[in-house]
């Protein structure tokens, strides 16, 4: 596979402080990788930087090979760098098809008055797009229904899709699982695993560590800006620098008591 998204030490700095500091990072082109890591860890500010919404201090980000120094964020979202934002957003009183259509469509300077003589905009190929991300995102059946009917799990799905009617290359999805309960959040990764068969990889920040293991190919861990650790779900699963900065000392405390617990049942079993 080849590298799509490259990052060599990229620091982004608000006053004086490192919110990413020398950050190397790489997404190969149809996989799945991951970034989690606490509250503050820098990882929103990351995705920031590489589409362009906050400024980078040091370092380069790459994307096909080619440098997004000093592209706009609309130029990189051309090149197929795509992302979703925490904040929802939606258009409570339009349908959800309608919710990507008004994404979709290319805004120009020309398009106000477009609007305020009520000249009717018809691409054929914008809602082609449309269609074919409302399928990929499993809600095709819900394209007439007003988001505030949705389920909070499908009302996801929805920003997601408004994401994808760019047919990316790379979607960034920031937190897509924030606020979903255990079954919405395995249902949305089934449907996030199921964009690689469609020629899309997918780079996900999200705080549920399950979501992130059950589908990423690869992750890395952040924590006061910096990677502390990379590899296989497998290898991050028992990474001790992770439990600590991921989920807390006591938390390391407990699984290491769970473990020999369960050793502990494990000899008694066999005697």
């Amino acid at each position: 596979m080849s590298v799509l998204l490259e990052t060599k030490d990229l620091t982004v700095t608000f006053g004086g402080l490192n919110a990413n500091n020398h950050v190397d990072l790489k997404v190969d082109s149809g996989s799945f990788v991951g970034l989690i890591g606490p509250n503050g860890a820098g990882k929103t500010t990351f995705i920031d930087a590489i589409t362009g919404f906050v400024p980078t201090s040091a370092g380069s980000a790459t994307f096909g090979g080619q440098d997004l120094s000093e592209l706009k964020p609309h130029q990189r979202a051309q090149l197929g760098l795509v992302r979703t934002f925490q904040s929802l957003e939606l258009f409570e009183d339009l349908s959800v098809r309608d919710n990507l259509l008004v994404a979709a469509y290319p805004t120009r300077w020309y398009t106000l008055l477009q609007d305020i003589f009520y000249v009717k905009q018809k691409k054929n190929d914008v809602e082609e797009k449309v269609d074919w991300a409302l399928e990929v995102a499993g809600i095709a059946h819900q394209a007439d229904i007003l988001p505030t009917d949705l389920p909070h799990g499908q009302r996801k799905l929805v920003g997601v899709a408004r994401a994808l009617a760019a047919q990316p290359n790379l979607v960034l999805l920031d937190e897509p699982a924030a606020g979903l309960d255990t079954a919405e959040s395995n249902s949305l990764g089934t449907h996030l695993r199921d964009l690689l068969k469609h020629d899309i990889t997918v780079f996900l920040i999200d705080h549920d560590m399950g979501l992130v293991l059950s589908v990423c190919d690869y992750i890395y861990v952040m924590d006061f800006g910096k990677i502390i650790a990379e590899g296989t779900p497998s290898e991050i699963r028992t990474n001790p620098e992770v439990i600590s900065a991921y989920l807390g000392e006591e938390a390391g405390e407990i699984q290491a008591r769970s473990a020999e617990e369960l050793r502990d049942m494990t000899i008694e079993g066999n005697e």
